[in-house]
């Protein structure tokens, strides 16, 4: 459910082919002819960089983002930009991105007039609560932590200098030859004694201690009990630290996390950081939105609630709080949906515009499309190399990664990108990248382990999740084209031949019982061996899309397994749940509109907005079940474009 974002990069318009999105264009044509979007001149929405705000704490300078090699991450960005040459502006480069109609996205269901307003001028005008499977919506309200006797002291966090940490974490990680790290203990007393042998157990799981004298001093002698594997041991189900936990205490500590613009693995990553613990100690049921407020349930293996609480006064753009212990992980899918508040602000429409909007997202809903961030925001679609992978063509793959492209691109991409078309020498290439953990760079990486004759091996290098992202773009990519066939063929009822679901099978609705089903129980699937189509002539569009795009449809089996495509089924239409909206009058667009948890948490009193202001503002909320965008939500009450090419043309007029 990841929403549009407007980010900060370094932009240079390398060499390139290009017409890659035209060629797709005129295939879909030769499909089918374009579907109309309605008239909808004058009407958009715009997307401002963001106004100066204050965060939870000023910006941290020394955050690092630490990302296991291997780790499965759906999208993962680098946040460094190299500002070398003179970069066009973001509008310049953002004309070689996608506009809705490129992926499919061009009907509306509502007949209201649109109107303009300005998404996410502030990431805080955006947040998600999360809805977990028992239909609780999650809210921090609490930073209280569980009372337990066992728990070590408050000092433990304290005892230990940040000489000593540096140190001791140079030993976990091996990165120094010693083989143990002797503390001397000032102010010698058992007590003081027992404090650094737990903070030592605590803070840095793998590592041992014992009590030496030396010279007649006493000191802690921190050492590796088990050598190298005792760090890759610790933390998993089947085989814990033996460090003691109580039996009593569940093994997962449960919180809520709320967090400011940053995304969920990004979030992960610097929790790990900062608890000296790997990433995969930690479950989450879904990720969310980087330029938004969020607010999440978060467990993790083995680690207390005081630990975490600590966090708090150290992390930025990050609270925790409701803690508890439980017996179980959380799983990916696990939740029912996510709550959202938005403020739509600077909007034009008049009330009855607004009114008749809002009652139609409650009553009708909208289409259920992939958003524009499920394809990528640059020259080279997600998709088009979903559909390489497809067809088994590798040599195209390669290239699609790796050549130099049009559009907004990081200053170290953009010299691999022309060293790689220079040379094709993977290693030259690498050495071009500061961090070598970007697609690029695995991809880099694995041709020069595997050589350029065994792509396939050197793709394999990729984390599984990213690999998959490209062909679930390109099924994501049809299934917006047909639904847009589908709406423009038939309308909004349903008809003989489409399909609904029955206990999880699809079945085809029969000529004598279209009445009993409305355009809400349609289903459309998405390509694969195992589903089944319309029996009308939407069925025979998939066909016809897919032979233009050489993949027979009646084959998705690919020989290497993990690329071939089961399918699945998705509702047509929406229709949110608990929506509920007002218009407000505000002057000052720096100011917030509405209190987030953290505020309240804070006793900060509501904002004083106006009766009579210089600007109008939409305040939104609404739920929405898993996998869908609350982005085209929002498309259908503003009736616009939300690509961020076309966001960025308005808001570049926008600010003169």
């Amino acid at each position: 459910m990841e929403t549009v974002e407007m980010t900060s990069v370094s932009l240079k318009r390398p060499r390139s082919e290009d017409g890659v999105a035209n060629a797709d264009e005129i295939k879909r044509q030769k499909i089918s002819e374009k579907s109309k979007t309605g008239n909808n001149s004058g009407q958009s929405v715009e997307t401002v960089t963001e106004q100066p705000e204050k965060s939870l704490l000023e910006d941290t300078k020394n955050e690092i983002i630490l990302t296991e090699e291997g780790e499965e991450q759906e999208d993962q960005e680098l946040e460094d930009s190299d500002e070398d040459g003179d970069p066009e502006s973001f509008a310049d480069m953002m004309k070689h991105g996608l506009t809705e109609s490129d992926v499919g996205i061009t009907k509306f269901v509502s007949s209201h007039k649109g109107f303009s307003g300005i998404l996410k001028e502030r990431y805080s005008d955006f947040v998600v609560h999360e809805i977990g499977k028992d239909g609780r919506v999650s809210h921090l309200d609490d930073f209280s932590v569980p009372v337990d006797d066992e728990d070590p002291s408050e000092e433990t966090f304290t005892v230990l200098s940040d000489e000593d940490k540096k140190r001791l974490e140079e030993l976990q990680l091996f990165k120094n030859k010693e083989t143990s790290v002797a503390i001397e203990v000032i102010e010698d007393s058992k007590e003081k004694r027992t404090i650094i042998h737990q903070a030592i157990k605590s803070l840095f799981p793998g590592l041992e201690t014992k009590t030496e004298d030396r010279d007649g001093k006493k000191y802690i002698i921190a050492y590796h009990a088990a050598g190298k594997k005792a760090l890759a041991k610790v933390r998993t189900a089947t085989d814990p630290r033996k460090h003691s936990w109580p039996k009593s205490r569940g093994s997962y500590c449960h919180f809520v996390l709320y967090k400011e613009n940053k995304d969920t693995m990004d979030a992960i990553n610097v929790l790990s950081k900062f608890l000296r613990v790997k990433p995969n100690i930690f479950s989450y049921m879904g990720t969310k939105d980087k330029r938004a407020i969020t607010v999440q349930e978060i467990a993790v293996l083995r680690i207390t609630a005081q630990r975490l609480a600590h966090l708090n006064k150290c992390l930025m753009n990050f609270k925790l709080g409701n803690f508890s212990y439980k017996n179980h992980p959380l799983k990916l899918g696990e939740l029912q949906g996510n709550h959202f508040t938005v403020v739509l602000r600077n909007i034009t429409g008049t009330d009855d515009q607004i009114e008749q909007a809002m009652q139609s997202l409650r009553e009708t809903g909208f289409i259920n499309y992939y958003g524009m961030q499920r394809f990528g925001t640059t020259a080279v679609p997600t998709y088009q190399i979903g559909r390489a992978i497809l067809q088994n063509n590798w040599n195209e793959v390669m290239d699609l990664i790796l050549k130099p492209r049009p559009g907004a691109e990081k200053g170290y991409l953009v010299k691999c990108r022309e060293e790689w078309a220079k040379t094709k020498d993977p290693a030259a290439a690498l050495k071009k990248l500061p961090v070598k953990r970007c697609v690029e760079g695995q991809l880099l990486r694995g041709l020069s382990k595997y050589g350029m004759k065994n792509i396939i091996s050197a793709f394999g290098i990729i984390p599984r999740n990213n690999r998959l992202m490209y062909i679930h773009s390109y099924q994501s990519f049809v299934w917006n084209n047909m639904v847009s066939q589908r709406i423009e063929e038939y309308g909004l009822k349903a008809v003989p031949g489409d399909l609904i679901l029955k206990g999880g099978t699809a079945v085809h609705i029969g000529e004598g019982d279209v009445d009993n089903y409305t355009i809400h129980d349609v289903v459309m699937p998405l390509p694969g061996f195992d589903v089944v189509y319309p029996k009308h002539k939407i069925g025979e569009a998939y066909k016809e899309m897919l032979v233009a795009d050489n993949l027979d449809i009646n084959n998705m089996r690919h020989k290497i397994r993990d690329y071939s495509l089961s399918g699945a089924y998705r509702k047509i239409i929406i229709r949110p749940q608990n929506v509920n909206w007002e218009v407000v009058a505000y002057d000052d667009p720096r100011i917030p509109l509405f209190n987030t948890d953290l505020d309240k948490l804070q006793g900060k009193p509501l904002p004083v907005l106006p009766t009579d202001g210089k600007f109008r503002a939409l305040k939104m909320a609404f739920s929405l079940p898993p996998s869908t965008y609350a982005t085209m939500a929002i498309r259908e009450v503003l009736k616009m474009d939300t690509s961020i090419k076309n966001q960025t043309q308005l808001n570049t007029t926008w600010l003169r």
